[in-house]
């Protein structure tokens, strides 16, 4: 079964980092997404822009409605994913729990619906 796993971090503490400490996360990256690709599971993923670059889109009785940035202002912003094919949900976690961004803030995971 596929899962996505979602990033969320605090995007104003990513901004604080030294470019060593940055360094350091790209390569934890790095290594986990070899781990990832080492063990047959990974399916994708990449990391996103800043949520102030995002578009939110509604469409409520025939009118489109576009705001620019993010729809809710929450501590966590979802700043990537990746996209593993695991046995079962435990596997998932698992695998969720080895990312880096589950020791910077949170990972959801979601399975996929297949259609």
């Amino acid at each position: 079964m596929q899962y996505l796993l979602l990033i969320h971090e605090d995007e104003k503490q990513m901004q604080g980092v030294t470019p060593e400490q940055n360094g350091a996360r790209l390569a934890a990256y790095g290594a986990y997404m070899k781990a990832v690709a080492d063990a047959g599971v990974g399916k994708g993923g990449q990391r996103l822009h800043p949520s102030s670059t995002a578009t939110t889109v509604r469409v409520k009785n025939g009118k489109t409605s576009v705001v620019n940035g993010p729809y809710a202002e929450i501590k966590e912003q979802l700043g990537g994913y990746i996209l593993i094919d695991a046995p079962d949900l435990d596997s998932a976690i698992s695998w969720a729990a080895r990312c880096p961004g589950a020791q910077y803030g949170a990972m959801e995971v979601r399975p996929i619906w297949q259609m």
